[in-house]
């Protein structure tokens, strides 16, 4: 079966449904090139046990305090927004499989894909606690009140805005995990996020590579897409307790910030699929693809005056520091 082009299809006969039909084929090509470069990996491997010993509670072991931990502050605020991240995957898969469906490839890829993230809360979370680098009863408060609140993505009334959206979470998802390792200080944490950071890359992958096959088939609607879920972008973790505070801390301590997100996030993703220079668009697609450039030349621009502002403190702290 080839690819619908767009002259078999205008932009108001798209529906989800013939979208989803049409891109089986890229779906079930995607799948099986995941699977043959895929390396299965054991989460209780990355894991230092013999760090852990009993907490206080019905056990009698020893209250956490933060001298225990082996990580930096950054370190510990990084971690517990990733992995209460991690912890909305029953979230994920009610969203994705709704979207995407159950049956044929799609389906077998939906739940793949949550076997595969499923790994990383369970590696997170045991390292967390062997090697007592949070507060486990905070950790658990702010879980419980993630959870409870539910999930509703903001990309969820179609199919390609899902798909838009996920081509640029999980890069983002690995750059904050891979970030995250670097600033913890502790090698064994980086070594398990750098772990993690591989799966969300091939997750990237296959998206990226299913919206470049719908650019192919619904040029105006997926640059529409693209465009809406990069001026609106938030990543997932946004409804977490504390996450403004968080997202300040982590972007001042280089583990997320603006000057990431445009360089490390959304422009390699942009670039790869030349979404810039993608040609043949309709009226709306050309609306679009012009707002998309406007929106990341201001971007840039935001990142530069993020990047001064962090310079100017950096050397306030350093001067009072010398002082």
């Amino acid at each position: 079966m080839s690819l619908t082009t767009p002259q078999h299809a205008g932009t108001d006969e798209w529906t989800d449904a013939r979208l989803i039909f049409a891109l089986e084929e890229v779906v079930e090509k995607e799948l099986n090139r995941h699977l043959s470069v895929t390396k299965d990996w054991m989460p209780h491997q990355y894991v230092p046990w013999s760090d852990g010993r009993n907490f206080d509670g019905p056990l009698d072991g020893e209250a956490w305090a933060p001298d225990q931990s082996k990580v930096t502050d950054i370190g510990r605020i990084a971690l517990v927004v990733n992995l209460l991240t991690e912890d909305n995957l029953p979230s994920y898969h009610h969203e994705i499989a709704s979207i995407f469906g159950r049956d044929g490839a799609w389906g077998t890829w939906v739940h793949r894909w949550t076997a595969e993230e499923g790994r990383h809360g369970i590696v997170m979370r045991d390292y967390l606690l062997a090697s007592r680098a949070v507060d486990p009863d905070e950790l658990e408060r702010f879980r419980m009140a993630h959870m409870s609140e539910g999930f509703e993505s903001d990309n969820s009334h179609s199919m390609l805005h899902s798909v838009a959206y996920v081509a640029f979470q999980e890069l983002a998802t690995r750059i904050s995990h891979r970030n995250t390792g670097h600033q913890s200080g502790d090698p064994v944490c980086d070594r398990m996020l750098a772990r993690i950071a591989a799966d969300e890359n091939l997750h990237m992958i296959f998206y990226r590579n299913l919206l470049a096959a719908a650019f192919e088939i619904a040029p105006d609607l997926t640059m529409r897409a693209v465009r809406d879920v990069v001026i609106n972008f938030r990543m997932p973790g946004h409804g977490m307790p504390g996450f403004e505070r968080a997202a300040a801390r982590m972007a001042i301590g280089g583990v997320y910030n603006l000057r990431i997100h445009h360089d490390d996030v959304i422009q390699p993703v942009l670039r790869y699929l030349k979404v810039m220079h993608i040609s043949g668009l309709g009226p709306d697609g050309l609306k679009a693809q012009e707002e998309l450039g406007l929106f990341m030349s201001g971007l840039d621009g935001e990142a530069t005056k993020f990047d001064e502002r962090l310079a100017a403190r950096q050397a306030r702290k350093a001067a009072r520091t010398a002082g």
